[in-house]
């Protein structure tokens, strides 16, 4: 299994609170309504929340000064396999289908700041 995991980070002009509403309450049902022409089997949006009694323990876990960069969420988007998910820009509805979601996504997320990363599953237990 495939999984996309792309560590959202909101524009400026909008709060976290207006991100996370946007992305679950709109971008979530357009994904949802374009899956089958992406081949997507699974998407988990991971909503990030600040604890400040959390920020000690972020503290002793890196050098002073450089703490990571504070996400707004992470999707999760899952494929069966390797070949499936290459293949998904041969097909005129896929291309289409992916076209809308960037177009939606460039309403609410950075880019620039918005790191994207692909992994093969290998599940444990």
């Amino acid at each position: 299994m495939i999984k996309l995991s792309f560590c959202l980070t909101r524009l400026d002009h909008l709060s976290r609170s207006q991100f996370q509403d946007y992305w679950i309450n709109k971008h979530a049902p357009l994904v949802k309504s374009v899956s089958r022409d992406l081949k997507i089997l699974k998407y988990d949006q991971i909503h990030c929340q600040n604890f400040d009694y959390l920020d000690s323990l972020r503290r002793t876990r890196v050098p002073e000064g450089s703490l990571p960069h504070d996400f707004d969420g992470i999707a999760e988007l899952y494929w069966d396999s390797w070949d499936i998910f290459k293949n998904i820009n041969n097909e005129k509805k896929s291309r289409d289908a992916a076209r809308l979601l960037w177009e939606d996504e460039s309403k609410f997320i950075n880019f620039d700041k918005s790191p994207q990363m692909f992994s093969n599953i290998k599940e444990i237990f």
